[in-house]
């Protein structure tokens, strides 16, 4: 069975977002500020607007939580250890975002040991990325914009209307253009690896448990599937595209390495930055229930610090067609 007809979606901003695509023809400016888009200053764009074309979900058809509610370790009682969250730890305050809500909102606003972040993640191309949100002086609140940008989620802030590419952190459109937003470091991680860590740790919870099919996965059998969905780029060379690669984010160009060769190793060196792989996590992309997902284990990526202590540093657990699309010169490590 293909991987459309298997999709399983009862979420109705999800179902809109795997609608094809309108024409690129009719992805331009004047459409879109019709579409809500009246306060984004489209006169500053680093990108082709064709690359966004137009359709999907309206603005935050897929809603952000502005929100959030969470539950400590001993009070959530339901979640079991293999089941995948981003594990967050920000001065001493230590949180888990499950992809089974994060699946269903893409990104949540908050406060974290008085930090201003907003965690985020992109199904379609399996991206779990945590950012500051102080930038240039200004404090930002982030939506959905309901587009897609080479198979990746494009974010907005409420204050500007600045359209945001996910996997890079580049304001793309809008006023603010040209600005990056910060990573803050984080684990994607095994639930039991993050209670293990931080057993007085507290976890997201749905605002309204009734709003969305949490647990279950709309995209099953999707990142073993043989093409990318909503993706009409270049595939990369010498290896599958829908295969998981392992993305450090350091100061310099982000350097990618296959997480099948990681998992061989166990240990290995990319850039200055030790990453290590152990078994224990869910694919929240594989069969129906997000927590029965076969095993793709969880990675560490951690350096020493200028104190001589090993410290995490972001990283990212993504496909290789995406790793492609937005480095298209860089050659992901694959021996």
């Amino acid at each position: 069975m293909t991987f459309l007809r298997k999709l399983h979606v009862t979420s109705l901003a999800l179902c809109a977002a795997l609608i094809t695509f309108s024409a690129p023809a009719q992805a331009n400016p004047e459409r879109w500020k019709a579409e809500g888009w009246a306060k984004t200053d489209f006169s500053k764009s680093s990108i082709e607007f064709n690359e966004i074309p137009s359709g999907g979900p309206p603005k935050d058809g897929i809603p952000s939580i502005d929100k959030p509610q969470f539950k400590s370790i001993a009070e959530i009682g339901n979640i079991v250890d293999q089941a995948p969250v981003i594990g967050l730890t920000i001065n001493g305050d230590a949180r888990a975002y499950p992809l089974s809500i994060l699946m269903w909102h893409e990104m949540v606003n908050y406060i974290v040991g008085d930090k201003p972040v907003t965690v985020t993640y992109c199904p379609l191309c399996k991206a779990a990325l945590v950012f500051d949100r102080n930038v240039q002086g200004k404090t930002l609140d982030f939506g959905t914009t309901g587009k897609l940008r080479k198979s990746d989620l494009v974010m907005y802030d409420r204050q500007t209307e600045t359209w945001w590419q996910q996997f890079t952190g580049e304001a793309i459109v809008g006023a603010m253009q040209g600005a990056e937003l910060a990573l803050v470091s984080s684990r994607l991680e095994s639930f039991g690896e993050f209670k293990k860590r931080h057993p007085d740790g507290t976890v997201l919870i749905p605002n309204n448990p009734r709003m969305r099919n949490y647990g279950r996965n709309p995209y099953v059998g999707y990142d073993t599937a043989a093409r990318p969905f909503l993706y009409k780029g270049s595939m990369p060379e010498g290896i599958d595209p829908m295969a998981r690669v392992v993305v450090v984010r350091t100061a310099n160009e982000p350097a990618a390495i296959s997480l099948s060769l990681l998992r061989e190793q166990k240990s290995v060196d990319v850039s200055g930055v030790t990453l290590s792989w152990r078994p224990g996590q869910a694919s929240a992309l594989d069969t129906s229930e997000i927590a029965k997902g076969r095993d793709v284990g969880t990675v560490l990526a951690q350096q020493t610090d200028s104190s001589g202590k090993l410290s995490d540093v972001p990283y990212d657990v993504t496909f290789a067609f995406v790793f492609h699309a937005f480095h298209p010169k860089q050659e992901i490590r694959t021996k």
